[in-house]
């Protein structure tokens, strides 16, 4: 068993976290101290962090406890500071930059924090770098785009949720929360903490998936570069060419696209609303999404999306007419508007049931205030009490 150094913990939280255990154990502050055979004074001197407690000490105090030294003497998280360098890459102050980066690092230091006390092993599987060439850029994304579709496994089919696939087949950590409008996503990568994409929750379902497949992008080629992803941007670098192209390569790979658009305009004379429509919903991607890669791919003419809009665009109602129901489930949306993801929260409470972070230290690490951490900690709880036997997890 490794132990843990106690030096480098301030005396403070090393005296908070031993008061913690001595209460999470139901014992007064005279049984501990008897048990490491001090005074009471002195003991409330280790827990107020006036005096250091040996070595020694703490591992009696974490067997009386009935937890563990390391537990106790757990190393600080990773030192994560991504809003610098989006700062950096801005220029500026811009607020909306800034608060967006300090949500992205302060959501990122917190399942850090949260895998190292418990011990859970981050599972990473990034594919391999890519690097932008001399010549065309949007065909070298096209193939880059297809390159990792086929390394994913995905062939030509649909991508139906590309948050989950990045997380569960790439290990890149996304994070869906509320964002300033102009504001599509951030995008960051740090050796110790792998891949990292933000995505705003108050944009549509197929705006976030366009902005996710074109931060891939970014991962794909420009991997430790930090970027910011915002409405209507105007491609004023190859870098940005490449990732816009790379995501509509992504999402809407060129020879499926063209497979489908055959199938479905079958003996028709012009596009439809209803043909915009149905190639929207296999692809899981907005109808102008849509409609610019026909015109990129030269199965309609330019300015298509354009004669749509000045005719009555194509609305949810059409939508609605065609399918039945007019928008699929919004999961994550939902999922963005509590205090913390629900990944988040389940790591906090096992850390908590196992008396390693109390209320008030979860409330700091994930900035919300002691009311709700009680509530997300009342909630799961009662759903292991509702679980039985039959329910039980094997170890």
């Amino acid at each position: 068993m490794i132990i843990h150094d106690n030096d480098h913990i301030d005396g403070e939280i090393l005296g908070e976290r031993l008061r913690f255990a001595r209460e999470n154990a139901n014992k007064t502050q005279a049984d501990a101290a008897n048990a490491i055979g001090v005074a009471r004074t002195t003991l409330v001197a280790v827990e107020k962090g006036q005096r250091r407690p040996k070595i020694g000490e703490v591992q009696q105090l974490a067997q009386f406890y009935d937890t563990s030294a390391n537990a106790i003497l757990r190393q600080e998280s990773v030192h994560i500071e991504l809003s610098p360098k989006f700062r950096k890459l801005t220029n500026n102050e811009d607020d909306r930059v800034s608060i967006a980066a300090d949500l992205m690092t302060n959501l990122v230091r917190a399942d850090v924090e949260l895998e190292n006390l418990l011990g859970i092993k981050h599972f990473d599987n990034l594919p391999p770098e890519r690097r932008i060439l001399h010549g065309e850029v949007r065909d070298q994304a096209e193939q880059h785009a297809l390159e990792l579709r086929h390394w994913l496994g995905l062939g030509l089919a649909p991508v139906g949720d590309i948050v989950s696939m990045l997380e569960l087949q790439m290990g890149v950590r996304v994070f869906v929360r509320p964002l300033d409008g102009n504001i599509s996503g951030l995008y960051a990568f740090d050796e110790r903490v792998g891949a990292c994409i933000l995505l705003n929750a108050n944009h549509p379902l197929e705006r976030r998936t366009q902005t996710a497949a074109h931060e891939v992008g970014h991962l794909v080629a420009t991997r430790g570069d930090v970027e910011i992803s915002e409405i209507d941007e105007l491609e004023s670098s190859r870098e940005e060419k490449y990732a816009n192209a790379f995501g509509r390569g992504f999402l809407t790979p060129a020879q499926a696209v063209r497979q489908k658009f055959a199938d479905i305009t079958a003996g028709s004379t012009s596009l439809t609303r209803r043909h915009i429509i149905v190639l929207a919903h296999i692809f899981h991607v907005s109808r102008e999404a849509m409609v610019r890669r026909l015109e990129e791919l030269k199965l309609a003419k330019l300015g298509t999306w354009d004669w749509f809009v000045s005719n009555g665009g194509i609305t949810n109602a059409h939508v609605e007419q065609v399918l039945g129901s007019p928008k699929q489930e919004d999961v994550k949306r939902s999922e963005a508007l509590r205090p913390v993801s629900v990944r988040t929260g389940l790591m906090a409470y096992e850390a908590y049931k196992r008396g390693i972070l109390s209320e008030g230290q979860i409330a700091k690490l994930l900035h919300v205030n002691r009311i709700q951490v009680r509530d997300l900690l009342n909630d799961i709880d009662a759903e292991e009490i509702e679980g039985n036997e039959a329910t039980s997890i094997p170890r």
